[in-house]
């Protein structure tokens, strides 16, 4: 099951589970469309492909609760 992680690692953009516009590589690092345009699609990380995430509907969000842990490192991050 996807983390559904909460924001984009390189500008801090809330990235709520239930709503489109979030991209991931195979490793789920997450991004915002902006950077993952910025980005060439290409994570910094790992180099993988972003692909759109899909959402997950807010009815399954207490069996599957999404995840709450921010990975935005702040100014100077990739």
């Amino acid at each position: 099951m996807l983390e559904m992680r909460p924001d984009c690692e390189r500008c801090g953009t809330s990235l709520p589970a239930e709503a489109p516009g979030a991209f991931i590589c195979s490793f789920e690092c997450t991004y915002c469309a902006e950077c993952a345009d910025a980005l060439d699609d290409l994570c910094p990380t790992c180099g993988g492909e972003l692909v759109d995430r899909p959402t997950r509907a807010k009815r399954h969000h207490d069996s599957a609760p999404p995840s709450k842990q921010r990975r935005f490192k702040g100014q100077g991050s990739t």
